[in-house]
């Protein structure tokens, strides 16, 4: 019996002891020692009573549950370096997230340079200085890299052509200096190496990435110049000498003759086949694409004055285009769009570089004010307004020139015929252009003494930044500039106008708040602001929600395609919270822009990989998030 009892004792001891070497509690008391060393200022409901693997906010385990495979933890409000001895022993990790933290110091070569398995790393938004690692060899399975939004310097390490499987690479917005390396990554789909301080000349293998937002803000020739053969080159041969012609030569046959009149006759027959077969094949391109000065001569008489009024192409401060008019008017243009204030075109250089082109119509106001307020709008910088890079005025004519996104307007991918263009609109991207629209807009009311309204806030004003945060758009285009006919009615079926909002003439930075409310009602149902029924009955989206949250429905509100992605339902309902406080009636009652980033932005931090469904933020059982009732006026941050 003793002898039994004691070999009981032995297993159960032997069990601990392999419970305490295995990997996964290895991996527990890492993390436990990293957040216990790391200043933070949002809790985490990482209880040393919880498995690590279910339930721990932030943390992905491997499919057995043996190692620790991803750690997300965006937004937690960590400050200072990161603790030693911490990650590094995290041997298993393959998906790092450190982003809008206030993490300082050098780049934790010590800490992530034992993590060979690394497939994503995410350290943006941080405090970071110093130099980048000379040997990104060592990570060799990275296929992700975002550094962007730091305060690293030094050159870019030649040693990340080494990371073949590389598919994305961000380091916009540091002080990286030198020359850009010759990156032969053949995997690789985005690059950002925007707002350095990079000088020299694009490498070959980078040149197929767009200039006007890859490489903006740096010192850098966008493309190699090809050069035509000198004409003080080597000259052909010099025929033979006519006094060496043989008397042969004058006395050709008559066969010889015949010969070569067949011969020319073949030749005029083929030119003129292939003139004809290049005339067609033009002809053919041209259904697609015309030239853009086409587009925009209406008449022989009223055109594009072509600087015969003294008038050009009037390029912003910090504008790298060096096109002129005439260039502009060369080349090949399509339709993007056409919308309330003018007709939209992307526009194709002979130099590859593509750019926007809106064309404004029904411009009510004279050179001089239409200058000032290019200017004013020109001036924005900010990561989240798609910048005025020039401007054109003549009598007849009036273009605003923008850079051209190459992902499109968010109501092209939400509501495209394109099944693909939807599935790439996923939660986490839906979040990201929440949060970069509403920043943007932040940014335009606090210009001109915070008396700048947008007007205009759509779907198809918002873009996607390389980093898929939204863009707005389509700025300046004011009311006092503009007086479309039949504006009144058109803004108002548009369905983002705020219902105050009787003259689109007058605009409010509170009516922005309600189209920006409108739009991440869009995003979450994906529906657009005004639907026609079977019965050609108009459903507006905001009296819609509103309906359909009163009588505690709130699931059928959101997008069937979102329910695809497990543990986000908190998250949405917190985003549908924000969105109904912006649409309230009446003005004063509604949140101010800077509050909405704020609250989106809380949104974002919580994305952290794990979602428990019967978990709330402190580890307390709540009811399911999608009980709620329909906020009435003031931020919903308040009422929660």
């Amino acid at each position: 019996m003793e002898g039994s009892i004691s070999f009981d004792v032995v297993v159960f001891l032997g069990l601990i002891m392999c419970c305490c070497c295995s990997p996964i509690f290895e991996d527990k008391q890492a993390l436990i020692d990293f957040v216990n060393n790391f200043s933070h200022t949002r809790p985490l409901n990482w209880s040393e009573g919880l498995n690590v693997c279910d339930g721990w906010e932030g943390v992905s385990c491997s499919d057995d549950g043996s190692r620790v495979m991803a750690v997300r933890l965006g937004g937690v409000g960590f400050s200072g370096p990161i603790p030693a001895n911490t990650l590094s022993r995290l041997s298993g990790l393959q998906f790092l997230s450190l982003s809008l933290n206030n993490i300082s110091g050098s780049f934790p070569y010590d800490e992530l340079g034992k993590l060979g398995n690394l497939s994503v790393l995410q350290l943006d938004f941080n405090r970071l200085s110093g130099a980048l690692p000379s040997n990104f060899s060592i990570w060799s399975n990275l296929t992700v890299i975002d550094l962007s939004h730091n305060g690293f310097n030094g050159s870019i390490p030649s040693s990340i052509s080494n990371l073949t499987r590389l598919t994305s690479l961000n380091l916009a917005n540091n002080s990286l200096s030198g020359e850009i390396p010759d990156l032969q990554l053949p995997n690789l789909r985005q690059l950002n190496l925007a707002n350095n301080s990079l000088t020299g000349i694009v490498p070959k293998s980078l040149q197929r990435f767009p200039a006007s937002t890859t490489f903006y803000g740096n010192n850098v020739s966008a493309f190699l110049h090809v050069h035509s053969p000198s004409p003080s080159g080597p000259s052909p041969s010099p025929s033979p000498s006519p006094r060496r012609s043989s008397k042969r030569g004058r006395k050709l046959g008559g066969h010889a003759l015949m010969g070569i009149i067949i011969g020319a006759c073949v030749a005029a027959i083929l030119g003129i086949l292939l003139l004809l077969l290049l005339l067609m094949l033009c002809c053919w391109k041209r259904n697609g694409k015309t030239v853009l000065s086409r587009k925009l001569v209406r008449t022989p008489e009223k055109g594009v004055s072509r600087g015969r009024d003294g008038t050009k192409l009037v390029f912003l401060d910090g504008c790298c285009y060096s096109f002129d008019l005439e260039d502009l008017l060369r080349a090949s243009a399509e339709v993007l769009g056409k919308g309330t204030f003018g007709t939209t075109y992307k526009a194709v250089l002979e130099d590859v570089t593509s750019v926007v082109v809106k064309r404004l119509k029904e411009v009510n106001v004279g050179r001089r004010e239409f200058e000032q307020q290019m200017e004013l709008v020109g001036r924005i910088r900010h990561e989240n307004v798609v910048e005025l890079r020039a401007f054109y005025y003549s009598k007849d004519e009036k273009l605003m020139i923008y850079d051209y996104y190459t992902q499109g307007s968010v109501s092209a991918l939400l509501h495209g015929r394109q099944v693909e263009s939807r599935i790439t609109l996923d939660w986490d991207t839906r979040l990201k252009i929440a949060i970069g629209a509403a920043r943007g807009i932040a940014c335009i009311h606090t210009q001109n003494g915070g008396k700048l309204v947008h007007g205009n806030i759509k779907a198809s004003n918002i873009f996607l930044n390389p980093a898929n945060y939204g863009c707005v758009s389509d700025l300046g285009l004011t009311t006092t500039l503009m007086n479309p006919p039949g504006v009144r009615q058109i803004s108002r079926v548009a369905g983002y106008r705020a219902p105050e909002v009787v003259d689109a003439r007058k605009t409010s930075q509170q009516s922005d708040v309600y189209s920006l409310g409108v739009l991440l009602l869009e995003l979450l149902t994906g529906k657009s602001p005004v639907n026609a029924t079977g019965s050609d009955e108009v459903v507006n989206l905001v009296r819609w929600v509103q309906s359909v949250v009163r009588e505690e429905w709130t699931a059928e509100v959101f997008d069937v395609e979102l329910m695809r992605y497990p543990n986000i339902e908190e998250e949405m309902v917190e985003m549908l919270q924000i969105a109904l406080a912006c649409v309230v009636r009446m003005p004063e009652q509604r949140p101010k822009m800077s509050d909405v980033v704020k609250m989106l932005e809380e949104i974002r931090r919580l994305e952290a990989g794990i979602h428990p469904h019967s978990t709330s933020k402190s580890g307390g059982s709540t009811p399911s998030p999608l009980a709620i009732k329909p906020q009435s006026s003031s931020s919903p941050k308040a009422e929660r």
